[in-house]
């Protein structure tokens, strides 16, 4: 299994009222798959770029078509480029892949927040390692989770932990790029949701034209 698949089943765990939104998630997901590339050393980062390293094919199915898609031509991807590119509708890439694997079921607990069916994941080791990771709050997991709004009240414990991830670490170390990595998923979320407020109140201006007075 790979952190992007445990994130995912972490957000599909959430209760129908804590929805995690598709396109946050697509921009975590892609995260995970860049910090596991870094740990297998199929990768590394220089700065903010993205610099592939050996042509080592990781096991994860998805991780190899990460891996397969790393720009190598110079200038390397910067990590926000990345994430926005292979964030692209990734999070139904990784439901498809789960029910084909048998990691989800139909269930009743209500609607996938991304999506029409009833989905959860389904009571197996990986969902049970999954969720090991998150009660043992994985650093880099609860980053994560905490970027797209997974815990407790916006789950600012979450937050402070993924910060902490960071602290005493030196800078181009491989600890630092997974650093890095968080940091720059956290502002994309940021980013997105920026844009979502925007379009928003671009929408209601516009219906107020139309409305008239």
């Amino acid at each position: 299994m790979s952190t992007a698949k445990d994130l995912f089943i972490i957000a599909m765990d959430q209760e129908p009222d804590s929805p995690v939104g598709q396109g946050d998630l697509s921009l975590a997901l892609a995260g995970a798959e860049l910090i596991d590339l870094l740990g297998a050393q199929v990768a590394s980062l220089d700065g903010d770029r993205i610099v592939p390293g050996a042509a080592t094919e990781p096991h994860d199915p998805l991780l190899a078509e990460a891996a397969a898609v790393l720009t190598r031509q110079v200038p390397y991807e910067r990590v926000e480029d990345w994430l926005w590119r292979r964030g692209r509708d990734l999070s139904a890439t990784y439901q498809a892949a789960l029910e084909e694997d048998g990691q989800l079921t139909r269930g009743r607990r209500g609607l996938l927040p991304f999506g029409n069916d009833r989905l959860e994941p389904a009571d197996t080791p990986v969902r049970r390692r999954a969720q090991g990771r998150w009660e043992e709050g994985e650093p880099v997991l609860l980053s994560l989770g905490s970027a797209v709004g997974i815990g407790e009240a916006g789950d600012e414990a979450g937050a402070d932990a993924g910060a902490d991830a960071g602290d005493s670490i030196e800078p181009g170390s491989p600890d630092g790029a997974v650093t890095t990595v968080l940091a720059v998923v956290h502002d994309a979320v940021t980013e997105l949701a920026a844009v979502r407020h925007r379009r928003s109140i671009e929408n209601a201006a516009f219906a107020n034209l139309w409305r008239g007075p």
